[in-house]
């Protein structure tokens, strides 16, 4: 039976589209039939982080009944397939979101999972994001506006009925004016399942649309999508450690002025 997933968050810049992305790769690279779709149809960027700009078909022209969703399913990292939204301006005007449940329910027909990166807030296309999920995990920064955010999304879809597996905290600093990990449980009342520490290098692989979990397999960051993956999967996952020598002569480069 096909998992279907919403990665939701309360508000946009806390990295839920990079997670959705790098997490779909970590799903492929242990042989999950892994699509991820997304449904931010008004602000999309999926396409940007994974290096597939530009496509010809798109979640635009499915909803506008335009286009078949197969049409607009590509070949990703890792055997990912993924379904862009489109940043066309043009296209997002003939959109039509009652189409969404049609076309999930063709997408759900060849595929062990389907992670659906939804649109920040509680405006109608999140929304429909999340009625579409059976599951749904959360993203934040360790920060009270966006827990407080978040809290508000978590508690629309418990309206829904929708399984909220847990929530991930993004760019976790160690700095003692976050919330800890016990307050945030407190708070949302579920717990939290992926600690993702803050990452200079997250930004720059997305910038060159390429997903950490590839660039650098052995990052924190990889690390911890990665046995979020496995959790997902009820899997065992043994972290990589980094390269004491590779480390060593990163700093020596960075001395030298070669980085």
């Amino acid at each position: 039976m096909t998992r279907v997933i919403t990665i939701a968050s309360g508000k946009g810049g806390v990295g839920k589209t990079t997670i959705t992305a790098n997490l779909g790769v970590a799903l492929s690279h242990f042989g999950e039939r892994t699509i991820v779709l997304d449904a931010d149809i008004a602000m999309a960027n999926l396409e940007l982080i994974l290096g597939m700009e530009g496509k010809s078909v798109t979640l635009h022209e499915v909803l506008s009944g335009e286009a078949s969703i197969e049409d607009a399913i590509y070949e990703g990292p890792n055997g990912l397939r993924v379904v862009p939204a489109g940043i066309s301006l043009e296209g997002l005007r003939n959109v039509k979101l009652e189409r969404l449940e049609e076309t999930l329910s063709h997408l759900i027909e060849d595929t062990d999972i389907l992670l659906i990166d939804s649109p920040p807030g509680l405006e109608k296309d999140a929304l429909a994001a999340l009625a579409a999920s059976d599951e749904l995990i959360l993203v934040t920064t360790p920060e009270v506006p966006t827990i407080s955010d978040v809290l508000k999304t978590k508690i629309i879809a418990s309206k829904l009925g929708v399984n909220i597996i847990g929530v991930v905290i993004n760019r976790e600093q160690h700095d003692k004016t976050f919330l800890t990990v016990d307050e945030i449980e407190t708070i949302l009342e579920i717990p939290v399942i992926s600690i993702i520490p803050d990452d200079p290098e997250v930004s720059r692989a997305s910038a060159f649309g390429e997903p950490i979990v590839i660039q650098n397999p052995k990052s924190p960051v990889t690390n911890a999508i990665m046995k979020l993956a496995a959790d997902l999967l009820g899997e065992d996952y043994i972290p990589i450690e980094p390269d004491k020598k590779g480390v060593i002569s990163q700093l020596i480069d960075g001395l030298m002025g070669r980085r």
